[in-house]
């Protein structure tokens, strides 16, 4: 019996090791994309064993489109949020915390301390050998493993943190404002439930709400818009500053040499949502020009539209629904307004808007080009693929293939029914799962040139009109989409001079 015990471990061991070693070699694109589809393929699994809350079943392909919607956080839906039960909702609530960027970094570091704990284990041991040892070498080694050890609580208390506090002030808000508390009770939707899973989506920066129509429900509540949106900034835009403030915070009270050292050294340390200050500044700059710059032309051509004026909202309530949804343009995806209500020329902003990475920046061109240089130094010396790097087209590449292979898979319904499925919502839809937003257009049974009697509007998005391979490419589109950090210098082989 302890024979066959000691076996065991041995063996179990050596499965442990050869995993690790695995994960250590793993590139980190196919490690990303491993998790996301394994996420996203256990993830439909349990919303297809789960009762749904009305008699009408979505079909599996629909499960599986929203599972990776979630997983991805592109809160892109070809369903009804209210066909969900409590227990599909605690399920996607768990998609996206597992997805959200934050969480995904925190697990990006802990491997990056446990590669670097075992290479100074390997070193040492190979030093002690040949008595060799750099004690210099070795003590910066171990301050940068402690440091990875301190920056892993800190955003582990920072995601407890921003939860915490952005659940309860939601459940507060509900429980003393009537008028939100009744649209809750009306659609049979639990208050608790919508509290948590809101707070999720909205730090994941995913964009799922439990009702119907997304945010427009609550459109008459300011209050409750305003609390959302620093959750909407804090998982993503502005993550970076709340993360340096937070460390330097933490520096002044603490005194921690652990501290001090990551501020002092932040680049040292491979975690790449910690940047340096001065590019902090320039971030928190950028973030906040989009975000007036699409206020004033939102409100310029929208203000008296029937988008916003269609809900008989007050001056303020206005300015807030605005901002609410112009925050939202840059990968959160909740909405406030009907967007097939607006105008293409705010519909071509929010393309854009999309498209732009969350860490987008306005650089003085001095400071671009020596980062651009230094950049460049780096991936000549570490990146030995040059073939393959040769063969990487640009993102707005890939997105022009996406775009073509959607249009041709619905090429009929954009002979028999044009104003539904016109180029520019194609393209919007496209773009919005590619930068894990959700925006869309939706169907619109009224533009129908040939009306259909069983046509009823619901309140998904435009893709649940779509063809099964269609749904099935934007679904590879949202995957994509999650990884396109991986392909910011891609295309460079091309050159259009």
């Amino acid at each position: 019996m302890m024979n066959t015990l000691s076996r065991f471990s041995k063996q179990m061991k050596h499965i442990t090791s050869s995993f690790h070693n695995l994960l250590f070699r793993l590139n980190p694109f196919w490690l990303q994309l491993f998790y996301i589809t394994t996420l996203s393929s256990f993830g439909f699994l349990a919303l297809k064993a789960t009762k749904p809350r009305t008699s009408t079943k979505p079909k599996n392909l629909d499960l599986f489109f929203t599972s990776v919607s979630a997983s991805t956080l592109s809160s892109m839906s070809t369903v009804e949020m209210e066909v969900f039960s409590n227990t599909h909702l605690v399920f996607l609530a768990l998609l996206m915390f597992l997805g959200s960027e934050v969480f995904t970094s925190l697990l990006g570091l802990h491997l990056m301390r446990a590669k670097k704990a075992k290479n100074g284990l390997s070193r040492s041991n190979v030093s002690y050998h040949t008595e060799n040892l750099d004690e210099n070498e070795n003590l910066n080694l171990n301050m940068k493993i402690k440091c990875m050890k301190t920056l892993s609580c800190t955003v582990s208390c920072y995601l407890f943190v921003a939860h915490g506090a952005g659940l309860a002030l939601i459940y507060i808000y509900l429980i003393l404002n009537p008028a939100a508390k009744k649209v809750l009770q009306t659609k049979g939707i639990n208050l608790s439930t919508f509290s948590i899973f809101t707070t999720v989506s909205a730090i994941s920066n995913s964009g799922f709400t439990p009702t119907n129509e997304n945010m427009v429900a609550f459109m008459k509540n300011p209050g409750l818009l305003l609390i959302l949106v620093p959750q909407l900034m804090m998982g993503n835009m502005l993550y970076p500053i709340m993360l340096r403030l937070m460390i330097l915070l933490m520096a002044k009270t603490t005194r921690s040499r652990e501290y001090n050292y990551i501020l002092q050294n932040s680049g040292e340390l491979g975690y790449g949502h910690l940047i340096p200050w001065q590019d902090t500044v320039y971030l928190g700059i950028t973030v906040f020009g989009l975000v007036v710059v699409q206020m004033a032309v939102f409100s310029a051509l929208e203000w008296n539209s029937e988008a916003v004026v269609g809900g008989g909202l007050s001056v303020y309530e206005k300015v807030v629904g605005i901002f609410f949804q112009v925050v939202n343009s840059r990968h959160t995806g909740e909405v406030v307004f009907d967007l097939s209500a607006v105008s293409q020329a705010v519909l071509l902003m929010f393309v854009l808007m999309m498209y732009l990475p969350p860490y987008t920046s306005y650089l003085p061109i001095e400071q671009a080009e020596n980062t651009v240089t230094s950049r460049g130094e780096k991936n000549t010396r570490s990146n030995c693929k040059g073939f393959l790097d040769n063969l990487i087209f640009s993102q707005l590449t890939y997105l022009f293939i996406f775009i073509f292979l959607i249009c041709l898979t619905e090429r009929h319904k954009m002979k028999t029914d044009p104003l539904n499925f016109n180029v520019l919502n194609i393209v919007f839809e496209v773009v919005s799962a590619y930068g894990n937003v959700g925006f869309t257009v939706g169907y619109s049974c009224e533009k129908q040139i040939n009306p259909d009697a069983n046509c009823k509007d619901a309140w998904f998005g435009f893709v649940g009109k779509w063809s099964d391979v269609a749904k099935l490419i934007l679904a590879i589109v949202m995957i994509f989409g999650r990884l396109k950090k991986f392909n910011k210098r891609g295309g460079r082989a091309w050159n259009l001079a």
